[in-house]
């Protein structure tokens, strides 16, 4: 009883430690954020790594999500005459849960990994101290560029996913079942209101500044050298997917109630 008490204690211990570690990272990155100079470069090369480079993947992803999604609607739908508003419900669940939850799951572990990998094998190499001696703040030229860049590109990504899975419902509903083309759009058109889609990218700017938070955390604290950088990679993307999946919830119960 004793020795169970203990590793609660301990793991509580080291929860609040590793969250605390976290919350200063944040007011540090948004504090550097607004000082000059600004690392304008580096944030483009980011926004290119994070948001264009993960396009494909992104899009192959949409729309066979939303090809599966429409033909899993129609065929339940069609027991109950309700077939002309599988468009509607297509492009509600693209906006608002499914194109930003999977953008932000893909992205964590296609460019959430390569941030911790890289970032741990600076910290390992010495690099990050040799960035101290320099007189550069690490966090203000590593970090800062990833969490501009996880915020804006993707909800930017997000946008692109909604209207590829949308089409992609409608290649199976219309170009599979034979429905009306004309009533699909109307019927999507007529319920999808402004509110789904700028919540739905809300939730989007969130997840990304969550995953190039807690990549950034686990590469830049990284230890252990090169077993380090790869219990490091894993953690981010893990820790990431958890952080999405969690906030999702809440994040839906204050968006769309």
């Amino acid at each position: 009883m004793t020795k169970l008490i203990e590793n609660l204690g301990r793991t509580i211990i080291s929860f609040t430690a590793e969250l605390g570690r976290i919350i200063m990272l944040l007011l540090e990155t948004i504090k550097q954020t607004f000082i000059p100079p600004y690392e304008i470069r580096n944030t483009f090369v980011q926004m290119l790594e994070i948001g264009i480079r993960s396009l494909p993947v992104v899009l192959v992803t949409a729309v066979f999500t939303g090809m599966v999604f429409a033909l899993q609607t129609y065929t339940g739908f069609k027991r109950f005459g309700a077939e002309s508003v599988v468009g509607t419900v297509v492009a509600l669940s693209m906006t608002r849960e499914l194109g930003p939850v999977l953008t932000g799951l893909i992205v964590a572990g296609r460019a959430g990994a390569a941030m911790a990998a890289e970032l741990g094998t600076m910290r390992v190499t010495e690099q990050i101290d040799a960035l101290e001696t320099l007189a550069t703040n690490p966090v203000k030229y590593l970090i800062v560029p990833r969490f501009i860049s996880g915020l804006t590109m993707l909800p930017a990504v997000t946008i692109v996913a909604d209207i590829i899975g949308i089409i992609g419902g409608y290649v199976v509903t219309v170009g599979i079942f034979h429905t009306s083309s004309v009533v699909y759009w109307k019927r999507t058109w007529d319920f999808l209101e402004a509110s789904d889609i700028y919540n739905g990218l809300i939730k989007a700017c969130f997840f990304g500044g969550s995953i190039a938070l807690v990549s950034c955390y686990r590469g830049f604290y990284t230890s252990g050298g090169a077993e380090g950088v790869g219990k490091a990679t894993t953690g981010a993307v893990v820790l990431s997917s958890m952080t999405i999946l969690i906030s999702d919830y809440f994040l839906s119960n204050w968006l769309f109630r």
